[in-house]
C-alpha cells in the first residue's frame, strides 16, 4: 500500500474535523480523507476535478 504526504487544510484549527490532501508520486491523483473518519477512508480523484470542485466552492463560499 502506498504511503501519501498528507497535507492538513490551512483552514483547519484543533480537532478531528480536518481535510487532509495528498498528491501520488505522478501527480496524475489527488487523495483526500478527513481525519476524524475512524476508518481513514480516502476518496481518490483527478487534479482537473480536484480543481474544479475548488473552483466551485470558491465560487460559492459566502467568506
Amino acid at each position: 500500500m502506498p504511503t501519501h504526504n498528507w497535507q492538513k487544510s490551512t483552514y483547519c484549527q484543533e480537532g478531528d474535523a480536518c481535510l487532509h490532501v495528498a498528491v501520488s508520486t505522478t501527480a496524475e491523483t489527488v487523495h483526500l480523507t478527513e481525519s476524524g473518519d475512524p476508518a481513514h477512508s480516502i476518496l481518490s480523484t483527478t487534479p482537473a476535478a480536484f480543481d474544479a470542485l475548488l473552483r466551485a466552492l470558491k465560487r460559492n463560499s459566502r467568506c
